[in-house]
């Protein structure tokens, strides 16, 4: 499988790291869109399975991962910044599918509404518009721990909430990760959650409707940060849209164990390619219920 690794300008000046993964190049393409504080190493196993059946995207916002050294000085992005980087990237590489991780469905639900036309269908997993307690509790102890420089904290209630049933390696990860976070990356971070707090989703809805490919949302059964049920409610709102739970999983899906994993793997892919063995699938999760799987990304 070649990578091809790019660098790509944007609009505003600033420059994205994009890696373009090509399994087969007759295959369609799929973009994938990180969450808050992760980078498109958290996509390793994602883009493993994917590989089966198509090429992938991946891309590391400006402020984050391997776009860091070609953005110095200083610059906050708002959710319509990443909006529009999402635009662009899709309009230069015309994926036909999308797929997006937890506060990731934020700027794709935005850059869907607003045009982007090769995207046929999109997977918007872990998210959920709705802020509940458990939610707004999180994201606000993790922003004070977070603009107050007490990283270690923040590592530790990442792994008590939204983590708490990732395997051990996984948070050890996180903790290795959150700790070396660079200042002006942990002032976005605090931005962000300041930008969440203040979504109010019945604001977009009208501007969700506009969305014209088909929707997948698709949401952990253990989940108390996102759960399925507030989710279900976008349905009256975002036309075309369906909703699937992965059993026993939380926030993290398919990278919280091997069922899970082979859960998200058959919904993603029935979804995007209509595969005849999604249901071998979960049954080939139903087997491995009980075996540890092999982690190769950070969660974040």
């Amino acid at each position: 499988m070649p990578t091809e690794k790019h660098v790509v300008p944007l609009p505003n000046g600033l420059k994205v790291y994009v890696e373009r993964n090509v399994f087969d190049p007759a295959f369609d393409t799929a973009m994938l869109v990180n969450g808050a504080l992760a980078t498109t190493a958290s996509f390793g196993q994602t883009v493993q399975y994917l590989g089966e059946r198509m090429n992938t995207i991946c891309f590391d916002l400006p402020y984050a991962g391997q776009s860091r050294q070609h953005n110095p000085g200083c610059f906050i992005l708002t959710k319509d910044d990443e909006a529009a980087i999402l635009q662009y990237l899709v309009e230069r590489f015309a994926p036909a599918f999308l797929v997006s991780v937890s506060w990731g469905g934020v700027a794709s639900l935005f850059a869907l509404a607003r045009g982007c036309p090769s995207v046929r269908r999109a997977a918007i997993c872990s998210f959920s518009p709705f802020l509940n307690d458990a939610m707004v509790d999180y994201v606000t102890r993790a922003r004070d721990h977070i603009a107050a420089g007490e990283n270690l904290k923040a590592a530790q209630l990442l792994n008590d909430t939204v983590g708490r049933y990732l395997p051990r390696i996984m948070k050890l990860y996180n903790y290795r990760y959150l700790t070396r976070l660079p200042r002006d990356e942990q002032d976005q971070v605090a931005f962000h959650v300041d930008q969440i707090l203040s979504l109010r989703p019945e604001r977009y809805f009208s501007e969700f409707s506009n969305i014209g490919c088909e929707l997948l949302f698709l949401n952990g059964e253990r989940d108390e940060y996102t759960t399925p049920a507030d989710v279900r409610q976008l349905g009256a709102h975002v036309p075309r849209a369906r909703f699937a739970t992965v059993p026993d999983a939380g926030h993290f899906l398919d990278i919280e164990g091997r069922a899970q994993r082979e859960y998200t793997r058959a919904a993603l892919l029935d979804f995007f390619c209509g595969e005849a063995s999604a249901a071998a699938g979960i049954a080939r999760a139903a087997a491995h219920a009980c075996v540890p799987a092999p982690m190769h990304a950070l969660p974040s």
